[in-house]
């Protein structure tokens, strides 16, 4: 069965994860500093707006917001080409460095920016690589609470909302990192991703239908025939 488009609605931001494939998709310091430099050229490129980012040994997750449909997919194909050819080369490999291709999709602003944000800022403590957020050095926490500055970063509004000047900003993102997540939103959020469903309210995804690229969500098991069912689950098996 022929992969479904990406999803794509306008002005609406993307929870993307990419997963590495069997070993660690970043072996030295050289490998980190690399990605970001792919990502950093590709995101300029494609006008794609980065709001947070977080790279792991086995997997990376970004915050974005495309601004036409095939903005996300040109950065993350120019991001894992360029990345893997470097990091083969680097390190005498052969082969891909990810599992396939990334996990996307669409998630409602103001319910789900900000704890996006979160859940990629506090991956590295909630996969216990540090105690931290602060402490791991290869995410956009620490451009948020304003100890660096990610040039490539364009702050969402949602972010800019949280005060009136760069210090109530960081502040007030400290602040909610403090503050334990919800264990059924964060569920909601990656597999929402990884299955590339829409996350959000009924009406947010009624609106979105309106200017989405495709369907948002799937079709109700009654509702479709066995042999649609059959094969949209073996497209999406795994």
């Amino acid at each position: 069965m022929t992969r479904l488009a990406r999803h794509y609605v306008p002005e609406q931001p993307q929870h993307v994860i990419l997963q590495g494939l069997t070993g660690p998709a970043f072996l030295d310091e050289g490998d980190y500093l690399y990605f970001l430099a792919c990502l950093a050229d590709a995101a300029r490129v494609a006008d794609l707006a980065v709001h947070a980012w977080v790279l792991m040994p086995d997997a990376v997750q970004f915050l974005v917001t495309p601004s036409y449909e095939s903005s996300l997919a040109m950065a993350m194909q120019a991001v894992g080409r360029r990345y893997v050819e470097t990091f083969n080369r680097r390190h005498g490999r052969r082969g891909t460095v990810w599992r396939g291709g990334y996990h996307a999709t669409v998630i409602e602003p103001d319910r789900y920016f900000l704890l996006a944000s979160q859940v990629i800022d506090h991956a590295p403590v909630r996969n216990r690589h540090v105690a931290e957020p602060g402490n791991y050095p290869w995410s956009s926490y620490t451009h948020h609470i304003g100890l660096r500055v990610d040039r490539f970063i364009k702050d969402h509004p949602l972010y800019r909302a949280l005060g009136n000047t760069p210090l109530e900003r960081q502040q007030s993102y400290r602040d909610l990192g403090a503050q334990p997540l919800d264990e059924r939103e964060v569920d909601n959020l990656m597999q929402s991703t990884l299955k590339g469903w829409v996350l959000g309210s009924a009406a947010y995804c009624e609106w979105a239908a309106q200017t989405a690229n495709r369907r948002l969500t799937p079709l109700l098991l009654r509702d479709r025939p066995p042999r649609v069912r059959t094969a949209h689950a073996f497209a999406h098996e795994g």
